[in-house]
């Protein structure tokens, strides 16, 4: 890395750290703040300057990176007096989860003050920053996403440039997060359900990496459903799915186990049924979820 490279890193949390002792470990000169005071000390130990307040530390580079909590928190720090005159004609590039609405505001608000900006999220965990794991994503104008990677390549991993729109890597971000959290719910029930019927974690969790070893392409499979209208059920119609899922809430609810989730999803899946569609495969479910699921017409012979 040239030593004139700059990036000035606004939130210390975990994540925050993580980005900042990659920019150090790749000789970028790195200026911290936090609002929560003593964040900073194992970084300056290692080379990173220590700012007094937020506005001093936007303004000791071209490129700051926000990574907070969410946009409230987000907001909290570059909107206070001071910080927003000191970065006008510079850029932000705002890592910090939140919605693809928020996203845009952010965005809108940086233009009225004379602020570049570049929206972004990161989609893999704290110990992927700074390796060839991480993976981070980015929207908003192509020529500024360009002109600050020699700076933004420091975090290693693969960065991608989604489109001109703000809220396109919040989109990203919440969709694939969607995945994660409703699998980790899953997992959390599935051990429960287990464990009330004497089976251990231990037990249980090569067979439970044996099906994610599945989801890969399923979601493939899923996905290019999606995408071309085709609902075919031939070989897992969505009635076959709706017993599976009435067996596991029937199971939970004998050991006095929560199967809230699991009752919606089924609840989804006798509804596209009593529509017509119980010849679909369970993909199906994305049309009703979306809205878009009329009564199937009835069959002619």
């Amino acid at each position: 890395m040239s030593a004139n490279l700059a990036v000035t890193v606004l939130g210390l949390g975990p994540m925050g750290r993580a980005l900042a002792g990659a920019f150090v470990a790749a000789g970028v000169r790195t200026t911290v703040w936090n609002r929560t005071p003593g964040r900073d000390t194992e970084l300056v130990g290692r080379g990173a300057l220590r700012a007094a307040s937020a506005a001093e530390a936007v303004a000791a580079s071209e490129l700051t990176v926000v990574c907070v909590v969410d946009y409230d928190a987000a907001d909290a720090v570059l909107r206070r007096p001071g910080v927003a005159e000191a970065l006008k004609g510079r850029t932000v590039a705002n890592l910090s989860a939140d919605t693809p609405t928020r996203a845009r505001d952010a965005a809108a608000w940086a233009a009225d003050h004379g602020v570049r900006y570049l929206d972004g999220s990161i989609m893999t965990p704290v110990t992927t920053i700074g390796t060839p794991d991480g993976v981070f994503i980015y929207s908003g104008p192509k020529d500024l996403y360009d002109e600050q990677q020699s700076v933004l390549s420091a975090l290693g991993g693969a960065h991608t440039h989604l489109g001109e729109d703000h809220g396109r890597a919040a989109a990203y971000d919440v969709a694939l997060l969607d995945i994660f959290w409703t699998t980790m719910a899953g997992c959390a029930h599935a051990l429960a359900v287990a464990r009330a019927e004497g089976v251990t974690p231990g037990e249980l969790a090569p067979f439970a990496k044996g099906i994610g070893a599945i989801l890969p392409e399923a979601i493939e499979e899923m996905s290019q459903a999606v995408a071309e209208g085709d609902y075919s059920g031939t070989s897992n119609p969505i009635t076959s799915s709706a017993s599976s899922m009435k067996h596991i809430i029937a199971t939970s609810e004998s050991h006095g186990v929560d199967a809230g989730v699991m009752r919606a999803a089924a609840g989804q899946a006798q509804r596209v049924i009593g529509l017509g569609y119980g010849t679909d495969g369970f993909v199906r479910v994305t049309e009703l979820i979306a809205g878009g699921l009329a009564a199937a017409e009835p069959e002619r012979g």
